[in-house]
């Protein structure tokens, strides 16, 4: 239960923030830090036995047979990402309470921000694949809010835009690529997946799965060619990038290396296709980030270089390799958040980030300067830092590849990486704090303590890993096992200073001395930049590609799109036709021979009156409210045959479908001519509308005949048993199949009926009818006293069977789909009698706010069965013994709530259009737009 705890804490904490954001400030960030705060407690009670070499599994079944379950790991990697998650998540909470202005929404702030630790860490412990890949979904929505926070800034909402455009491409990609490893294993949990890497590297769809995988990966750790997006999300709060962008976000794609090393690693494909990718963005983006004169620019470069020297590492594919690459995943985090904040507080103080207007910033800021000076040593490699360390180690396993005969390659990429490395490092300290004062915007100063305490904390732990590295070691070697999927590295002890006088040691010297010479050429460098390749930016080319795909779809759009109505239709029915008619011309057009059932008089009458009907539609069709009269009599014929062959509640169903649906057509049909305008005589579009609505129909009904005629397994004896005692609990099939068996799908049908019913008010809510073409004014009619006297004690006996039909669903015909049908003709039959105005003074509901009700009441009932380990929508809950509690009913209710809330916010609505206090113009109506044009 505690993973499960730590993971939900920070979304159900969430509304705190929101809610004591109205406060006070300072409420706010109590708020946001309670949540974050107790997970990570929960969290750290478990560290013990993790570092000890535990994995603890928590497990609980959902769909299972879709393989989806709630299930969560907690070994060493995901330890220690959850650390770094609610850790360092813990600082940026009281960074940003100093950081954010008055005027900035505190508390939609820390809700987004919990919301994205929730979901990051529902990524990094998750023991399902596709549980792992709903999370990731997630990260992506969420940190899209966060980069666009300031909403005022034209650029935040691009960077934001940007950033969910290329992480959420490789969010499905990655979902797709779970698919195919779940596949091939016959498991979607990671227990399976990573003891099956012969099982995986062997299979035909092994390279598609890994291709699907790395995308996923390379597009949200920024990888080239999908790093562009993270320097354009810079326009984010520092907070944002000090947390997302160097701790957090970006290093989901880095665990999800490590996660799934033990089962992808060490074949040449992953071997060139990590390793060629990592090396280019370490290199490529070092280089840039030396010509960045914004500090957040240059930081975000510098964020997607040792991104790619981590993924290079993982790319080696040999288990030291990796424990080097979870060692540096520890030391990037911590110096480079250190470092966002750093610059954060740079910008807060003196209203720039802009290193050629910084300058001299020693004198006023050295607290800030201290900080940032001992970050950016990390980050370049000095002796005595934790970066050092990780680099020294990188270094050294850059001579050991498989799969690679010309051992200096990699070695001379990783060196001139590493000189660029404390090239960028020492600008960043020497343009903003030394050299002449700047004139900046504001006069700045070191910010209080509260603001650069948790720049300290970071700043500190560099030094104590790089200087003590044991403290780090129980952590690493934890993740370092669950990475390499067994024992420690064959030679590895621990983490020390100094390995004796080696390659690497040259290499570092090289880097270190190189890069502090390349930093006094930077000047040249620049101009070199502008005049050679001044707009070589990867945003133009995805705003490119952008403009190009819109492009497309916008002249596709065009050729389709017409404003015909008739044509919509014949193009959806033609594609259907050609999609049907593939199977005929695949297998065969013969009928089955089972017997044929005798023909009675009754279904004769029956039939004849529904063609009858069916053609009175089409011949009075240009009179629509005769034609609307016609179709009630087609729906009432169908709800016959479904009584004449033994179908009692789809009968039911059907009747009270075409009453409400009537309804709904009566109330469309207010702001509709009388009539639909002429066609006129023959022409070639007729003959090819009815040649198609005639291949349409014989072809449905011919599949029809085939189906019936042909012997085919039934799964009915399946349901019958299911739905009994003391599986369902029930003994009417339908609707235990409704709640219970296929329970899933009908809260889904629910939540769409309340979601398109708010989707129509939405619509509707501001739509004045006195500009509705052809609609007639009404203000001086009367509701006739006929109709508004039978109607009202109506009402209370529709309501009653409605009642009835609820309570006797689940033994004999009815249920909550049915009840809330007939519990909404009940209601809107007084809405079209009496009006609006008279039905809400006497029925003052919030019909949306009871669909959304009805909605939780079902997701409610369906999830109580978690609570004692049984699959997701298991309706009877042995609470209290067996059989136990029936949440079918409580299912039930919430299915009849959302149905009446949906049905009477639509109707309502589409009602209110027809209100009496309106006045219109006379002369509006009189001519219509054809909508039939060809």
């Amino acid at each position: 239960m505690t993973p499960l705890l730590i993971v939900l804490l920070p979304f159900v904490g969430l509304l705190l923030p929101i809610l004591l954001a109205r406060q006070s400030h300072t409420a706010a960030t109590v708020g946001a830090l309670l949540p974050t705060t107790l997970s990570l407690g929960l969290l750290l009670s478990m560290a013990g036995d993790v570092f000890a070499g535990e994995t603890f599994v928590a497990f609980w079944p959902w769909i299972e047979t879709l393989g989806l379950n709630l299930s969560f790991r907690v070994d060493g990697l995901g330890m220690l990402f959850a650390i770094l998650i609610l850790g360092i998540g813990t600082l940026v909470v009281l960074y940003a309470h100093y950081y954010l202005s008055d005027d900035d929404p505190r508390g939609r702030f820390f809700g987004a921000l919990l919301a994205f630790m929730g979901a990051m860490l529902g990524v990094v412990l998750s023991e399902n694949v596709l549980l792992l890949a709903f999370f990731w979904e997630i990260t992506s929505l969420s940190s899209f809010l966060l980069i666009a926070y300031w909403t005022h800034v034209p650029l935040a909402r691009q960077g934001a835009r940007m950033a969910l455009a290329i992480t959420g491409m490789g969010g499905l990609l990655l979902f797709a690529g779970m698919l195919l490893i779940g596949h091939i294993v016959g498991s979607y949990e990671l227990s399976a997946i990573l003891a099956s890497a012969s099982r995986i590297q062997s299979h035909a769809l092994y390279l598609p799965a890994l291709l699907l995988v790395l995308m996923g990966a390379f597009t949200k750790s920024a990888q080239f060619p999908f790093h562009f997006w993270l320097p354009n999300a810079m326009t984010a709060p520092t907070p944002v990038s000090a947390y997302l962008h160097s701790a957090t976000m970006v290093k989901a794609g880095v665990f999800l290396l490590a996660r799934m090393h033990p089962a992808l690693s060490g074949t040449p494909e992953w071997f060139f296709l990590v390793t060629g990718a990592g090396l280019v963005t370490l290199t490529f983006a070092a280089y840039v980030a030396l010509f960045k004169h914004d500090l957040k620019g240059l930081l975000a470069y510098s964020t997607i270089s040792h991104l790619g020297l981590i993924t290079t590492l993982f790319g080696f594919g040999t288990p030291m390799a990796a424990l080097v690459g979870v060692f540096h995943i520890m030391n990037h985090a911590a110096f480079k958040a250190s470092l966002f904040m750093s610059v954060g507080i740079v910008d807060h103080e003196a209203g720039t980030r802009d290193m050629r207007i910084l300058g001299g910033l020693r004198h006023a800021m050295p607290i800030t300067m201290t900080l940032a000076t001992l970050g950016a040593a990390a980050m370049a490699g000095i002796p005595g830092f934790n970066g050092f360390l990780s680099k020294e180690m990188f270094f050294y396993e850059s001579w050991k590849l498989p799969f690679l005969e010309q051992d200096w390659i990699v070695p001379v990429i990783v060196t001139v990486a590493g000189l660029l490395s404390m090239a960028y490092s020492v600008r960043l300290v020497i343009d903003t704090f030394f050299g002449e004062v700047g004139q900046t915007p504001a006069k700045p100063h070191d910010p209080p303590f509260g603001m650069w305490m948790p720049v300290a904390v970071l700043v500190t732990i560099c030094v104590v890993i790089g200087v003590y590295p044991a403290a780090g070691e129980p952590l690493l070697n934890a993740a370092a096992m669950a990475t390499i999927g067994g024992a420690l590295p064959q030679g590895y002890d621990h983490i020390a200073l100094w390995h004796g006088f080696n390659a690497a040691v040259v290499m570092s010297l090289i880097a270190i001395f190189g890069g502090a010479a390349f930093f006094t050429l930077r000047f040249k460098l620049f101009a070199l930049a502008e005049r050679y390749w001044p707009d070589l930016y990867g945003k133009r080319v995805f705003e490119g590609l952008v403009n190009r795909v819109v492009d497309a779809t916008r002249a596709t759009t065009v050729a389709l799109d017409n404003g015909s109505l008739q044509r919509y239709i014949m193009l959806l029915i033609a594609v259907t036709v050609v999609a049907g008619a593939i199977p005929f011309f695949l297998f065969d057009f013969a009928p089955g021979n089972l017997p044929r059932t005798a023909l009675e008089p009754v279904t004769l009458v029956i039939f004849g009156i529904f063609a009858a009907a069916c053609i009175g539609v089409v011949v009075y069709h240009k009179q629509r409210l005769v034609a609307l009269s016609i179709l009630s009599v087609v729906g009432l014929s169908v709800s016959l045959f479904f009584v004449k062959f033994s179908a009692p509640d789809l009968a039911l169903t059907q009747l009270s479908v075409e009453v409400v649906t009537i309804m709904l057509l009566l109330l469309a049909l207010y702001v509709l001519p009388k009539e639909t305008p002429s066609e006129g005589g023959f022409s070639l579009r007729k003959v090819r509308d009815g040649v198609l609505s005639t291949i349409a129909g014989l072809g449905t009904g011919w599949m029809s005949y085939m189906v019936m005629t042909r012997p085919q397994d039934s799964i009915s004896m399946t349901h019958l048993e299911k739905a009994y005692y003391p599986v369902g609990g029930g003994k009417n099939v339908v609707n235990v199949t409704l709640v219970d068996i296929r329970g899933f799908d009908t809260m889904g049908e629910v939540s769409v009926l309340a979601m398109a019913g708010l989707g129509i008010y939405a619509l509707l809510a501001n739509v004045n009818p006195a500009f509705i073409e052809g609609v007639k004014s009404k203000v001086q009619d009367r509701f006739p006293v006929m109709l508004t006297s039978a109607t009202r004690p109506l009402m209370s006996m529709i309501l009653i069977v409605a009642v009835y039909i609820f309570f006797r669903g689940h033994y004999l015909p009815g249920g909550g789909f049915i009840a809330g049908l007939v519990a909404t003709v009940a209601l809107i039959i007084q809405y079209m009698a009496s009006g609006q105005d008279w039905s809400n003074e006497r029925m003052p509901i919030n019909f949306r706010t009871m669909a959304v009700i009805g909605v939780l009441i079902a997701v409610a009932s369906g999830a109580s069965g978690l609570l004692v380990g049984k699959p997701f929508m298991t309706m009877l809950v042995p609470l209290f013994g067996e059989p136990g509690i029936g949440m079918a009913v409580f299912f039930d209710l919430g299915v009849f709530l959302g149905v009446v809330g949906g049905m009477m916010v639509i109707l309502s609505n589409l009602g209110a259009l027809n209100r009496s206090d309106t006045t219109y113009d006379s002369d509006a109506y009189r001519k219509e737009t054809n909508p039939w044009k060809p």
